[in-house]
Parts: structure tokens; sequence; C-alpha cells
């Protein structure tokens, strides 16, 4: 499935004060059910700090355009003392229970340099 605008969103989305957890991920990633964010914005500047499962700490940086999607930057250690760096691009869609849901391509930027695809839900 390939997602290229965003779907049943209007205006910007404002993603401050929210927590998200991955429903599902490609095999290469690193976060899964366990792993948590918790998002701040202030204008269209995203931030997020994120641990659980295999990964220690991360932080995240990104700009949120005016349909919600949110172009990012991220590091992270993992649970075997690596750092990992990558790119990611999400696309918002918004649940019938108000809710968002989070539809991401990445790549890693460091290690294999893969690429992957997943999708976080808030909480």
């Amino acid at each position: 499935m390939t997602l290229l605008k965003s779907k049943n969103v209007i205006g910007m989305i404002n993603y401050n004060n929210k927590m998200f957890r991955p429903i599902s991920n490609t095999e290469n990633g690193e976060t899964s059910n366990e792993t948590v964010f918790q998002y701040k914005q202030v204008g269209d500047i995203l931030t997020s700090e994120y641990s659980g499962g295999k990964i220690i700490k991360g932080h995240l940086i990104g700009l949120v355009d005016e349909n919600g999607n949110i172009d990012m930057r991220y590091h992270q250690v993992n649970d075997k003392g690596e750092l990992m760096t990558g790119i990611c691009k999400s696309i918002p869609e918004l649940l019938s229970n108000g809710k968002i849901r989070l539809h991401e391509n990445w790549e890693w930027t460091s290690g294999d340099k893969s690429k992957g695809k997943s999708i976080i839900e808030e909480q």
C-alpha cells in the first residue's frame, strides 16, 4: 500500500503531549509494541523521547507540515549498546475514535542502511 498524501485529516494536527506505540514494524526495525514515544510539538517543530523493547533510549526531531505529515530524523541506543540513526516520513490517518495512526516509511542512515515501514498509534 502506497500512501502519497494524508487521508481523513483536516487542518494541521498538533502532536503535543500525545503518546504513541508501534502496532507493526518490518523485521529490520528496532521498535516494538513495548516502545513508547512521548511527542512534544511547538509550532511546526516536533520532538520525542522514546524507549522500550530493544531501545534503551531514543530521540527524534522533525518538522510537521500543514497536513500533519512529519519529516523526521532519529537516533537511538539499542540493547546491544549500538548507536543507530535514521530518517522517517510519517503520514497521519485520523481514526474513527479520534486517535491518530501514523504510517511510517523509514531508512537507517547507520548500520546496513536498509529501509522499512511501521505503523504507530496514539495511546
